[in-house]
C-alpha cells in the first residue's frame, strides 16, 4: 500500500495533470476546448547524457534509487530502437515469450514520410518521465538512447520485474493499412505457459485507466480495426511478449497508426506528443492513485 505522502502526492500530481490536459485538449475532443497553452518541451531532440550505444542495452533495476518505494516505480518502455535495422542478425534471434519465442526486436513501423516509430516512442517516454517524476513517481526507463539497439523484449520485461515495478507502460506505435487510424490500448490475456495469471486483473485496470486519460488529452479517435476487441478501444493478447513475460502489472498503448496519413502528421507534431505524454501520464497516475 501507499503510505500517506506518497500517496498524496500522486493523488495531487493526478489533479494537476488533469487541469493541464483539460487546457490543452484540442477542441472536438471530449471533453476538449481549443488549445494554446504553453506546453513544457515542445520538441525533444537530445538523448540523456548517461546515453550508451551498446547493443541490447538498458537501464537497470538497480539504477533505481535506493530510498524508493517500489510501489511508486513506473517503468516506461518506449517500442524498438534506432540502431534495430543495422543489427538483423541480432534482433532476429529467438528470445523467449512466455510459452513459444520470438525475434529478439523489430524495426518498427514509420509514417509515409519516414518518421520511424522509434524516435516517436523515445521522444513521447522522454516526455512521460518529465510528468511522471513531477508527481513524485521513481521512473526507469527500458533504453537510455534511440540510436542503440534493442533489448531484446524479455530483457525489457524482465527490466519491470526486476524494479518491482508498480507498472510497466509499452508505448507504441501501429504500422496497419493505411485506411485506417486511431489508437488503443492492450492488456495482457493469459500467457501460454500462464506465467502472468497474477497480474491479469491489475493490468485490465491499468489498461482501462490509460484508454480513458489518453482519449481525453488527445482526441484521437479509438481504433476499431484491431481483431478481438474487448470493447471499442482495448484489445487483450498472448502473442506479445513483453506482456506474457510480466510479473508487474503491464500494459501495451498504440498511440496512432503511422501508416495513415492523419495519424502520421499527427505523430510528427511535437505539440500533439506533449499531449499523447500527458494522456499516458494521467491513465499512469490514475491507476496508481486507486491502489
Amino acid at each position: 500500500m501507499w503510505g500517506g505522502p506518497v500517496r498524496k502526492g500522486i493523488a495531487t500530481a493526478v489533479l494537476s495533470l488533469v487541469a493541464v490536459t483539460a487546457c490543452t485538449t484540442p477542441a472536438g475532443a471530449p471533453g476538449g476546448s481549443a488549445h494554446g497553452a504553453t506546453r513544457p518541451r515542445s520538441d525533444i531532440t537530445s538523448v540523456p547524457a548517461t546515453s550508451t550505444s551498446s547493443p541490447t542495452s538498458s537501464v537497470a533495476a538497480t539504477d533505481v534509487p535506493a530510498e524508493s518505494s517500489t510501489s511508486s516505480v513506473v517503468v516506461l518502455d518506449p517500442g524498438h530502437n534506432g540502431g534495430n535495422s543495422g543489427a538483423p542478425g541480432q534482433i532476429n534471434r529467438p528470445v523467449p515469450a512466455g510459452g513459444f519465442t520470438k525475434p529478439c526486436n523489430t524495426v518498427g513501423a514509420e509514417t509515409s514520410a519516414g518518421y520511424p516509430e522509434h524516435a516517436f516512442t523515445f521522444n513521447v517516454a522522454l516526455r512521460v518521465q518529465d510528468l511522471l517524476r513531477a508527481g513524485g513517481v521513481t521512473v526507469v526507463m527500458t533504453r537510455p538512447d534511440d540510436f542503440g539497439v534493442g533489448p531484446c523484449v524479455n530483457e525489457r520485461a524482465e527490466t519491470a520485474n526486476q524494479a518491482g515495478a508498480a507498472l510497466a507502460v509499452s508505448i507504441h506505435a501501429d504500422g496497419a493499412s493505411p485506411d485506417v487510424r486511431g489508437f488503443h490500448v492492450i492488456e495482457p490475456a493469459l500467457a501460454p505457459d500462464g506465467g502472468n495469471a497474477a497480474i491479469l486483473d491489475a493490468s485490465a485496470k491499468a489498461a482501462s485507466d490509460l484508454l480513458t486519460a489518453f482519449s481525453t488529452a488527445t482526441g484521437e479517435p479509438l481504433a476499431t480495426y484491431p481483431g478481438a476487441l474487448v470493447r471499442s478501444g482495448l484489445t487483450r493478447r498472448d502473442d506479445l511478449a513483453g506482456l506474457n513475460l510480466a510479473r508487474v502489472p503491464a500494459v501495451f498503448i498504440e498511440c496512432v497508426n503511422m501508416r495513415n496519413p492523419e495519424d502520421g502528421a499527427t505523430a510528427a507534431d511535437p505539440d500533439w506528443r506533449q499531449r499523447a505524454a500527458e494522456g499516458i501520464a494521467g491513465g499512469v497516475l490514475t491507476y496508481l492513485a486507486s491502489r
